[in-house]
Order: structure tokens, then C-alpha cells, then sequence
């Protein structure tokens, strides 16, 4: 019997971000820190997938601090998403509502801006539902620790104290980063994902939020 659910945010209770609108915001990253011309190619390498070496690298070819670049890159991108929440272009789900169904204790588990997972928990209102609500730092040792590193969702059960709690997402690193830490998980087929087979295999399979009432009561 499950004792908590783990949820990833982008894919599985929110939209995903239009890809365009992360990648002005990298370019807004670049202008910030003085670079008004950047390559295409590092436009594209700094915009999602992001990997420490790859910031380190594009951060040399234009003599700035790689630190402050990415903080530059992430501050950017949360002010985008966040306008996309308030002008309704990135919203919840419509079956975000059997998440308040569920008694058991939840929490986020997020490769987003830590200040993006807030202001979209504040805007939603639903903070009263999550605790913790773990979302990445601004620095580039987060970029280690993003999922399939199991840094975070480690984090999230030990706050819980959970001995058997159900991770949910969309994603083969949210899987993999449950099978990590030695826990089940359940994949969301969202549209995004409708013919996808994630590897490693999930414990369940969803096509809904909904379906979680009859895993959980069952």
C-alpha cells in the first residue's frame, strides 16, 4: 500500500512550455549577461536538455561566467513561464482535480525553477496540497542533480518520511529516477507521450490522473 504520491509538474499537471517561448528567454539570458549576438547553435544548446559541461563550454567561447550565465538563463526562463501562466498559454490539466482526492500525503518533484514551481503553486492555489515542492536552484550543480539523479526525488521522500510512496510522470528519466531510489512509478500518457514506450518499464501506466484513485484504492 502506497503511503504518499511524488509528482513531477511540466507533463503531468501542467502544460508543457512552448518551446519557442524558452528559447527568447535564452536569448534574453545571453543579452543580460553582454552577449548581444550569440550562435544559433548555442541558442539552442543552452535551451532545454542542458548539461554542465555544455554551460562551462558556450560560457568560455564568450568570456563570462558560466555561473552567472545560467543563473542569467534560468532567471529568464521562470519570468517567461511565469507570464505564460498568467496569460493562460501554460495551464493545469483538466485532471488536476483528482489530485486533491487523493488523502494521501503529495509533493513535487521538478527539474523547473524552484521560483517557477512557487509562483505556479501561488497562482493555482493549490500549495495547501504539496509539501515539499522541490524544484531546481539556479546554479549549474543543479543540472547534475536533475532526474534521472535521484537527488531530488531522495529529498522528497525523506521529507515525507514515506516508506512506499508512487512517483508519477512522463517522462523515461522520471522512471528512471524512481527505480533509483528503489520506488514505484506510474507514467501519465499525456499527448505528448501517447505512443511512447518509456524505458525503463513503469510499475503502472496511466492515462489519466484519474486512474491514480483505483491504483491507490486498490
Amino acid at each position: 500500500m502506497y503511503d504518499a504520491v511524488i509528482f513531477d509538474n511540466d507533463g503531468v499537471l501542467v502544460d508543457l512550455a512552448d518551446r519557442s517561448l524558452l528559447v527568447e528567454s535564452t536569448r534574453i539570458a545571453f543579452e543580460t549577461v553582454g552577449v548581444t549576438d550569440p550562435a544559433e547553435e548555442h541558442v539552442e544548446a543552452m535551451t532545454l536538455g542542458v548539461a554542465p559541461e555544455t554551460v562551462h563550454r558556450v560560457a568560455e567561447t564568450y568570456g563570462v561566467d558560466p555561473e552567472t550565465l545560467w543563473a542569467s538563463r534560468d532567471h529568464a526562463s521562470s519570468v517567461a513561464q511565469q507570464d505564460a501562466i498568467r496569460a493562460g498559454q501554460k495551464s493545469l490539466y483538466d485532471d488536476v482535480d483528482a489530485v486533491a482526492g487523493i488523502e494521501l500525503p503529495k509533493a513535487i518533484v521538478s527539474t523547473n525553477q524552484q521560483t517557477t514551481i512557487d509562483f505556479l503553486l501561488s497562482h493555482f492555489d493549490m500549495a495547501h496540497l504539496f509539501d515539499p515542492a522541490i524544484g531546481r536552484e539556479p546554479t549549474v550543480e543543479s543540472l547534475h542533480r536533475k532526474k534521472p539523479n535521484p537527488y531530488y526525488l531522495d529529498r522528497a521522500v525523506r521529507a515525507l518520511d514515506a516508506r512506499n510512496p508512487l512517483f508519477v510522470g512522463d517522462s523515461d528519466s522520471d522512471v528512471a529516477a524512481a527505480e533509483a531510489v528503489g520506488i514505484d512509478s506510474a507514467f501519465v500518457r499525456r499527448s505528448h507521450r501517447a505512443g511512447h514506450t518509456p524505458e525503463p518499464d513503469p510499475t503502472h501506466d496511466l492515462d489519466s490522473l484519474y486512474d491514480l484513485h483505483g491504483i491507490l484504492d486498490g
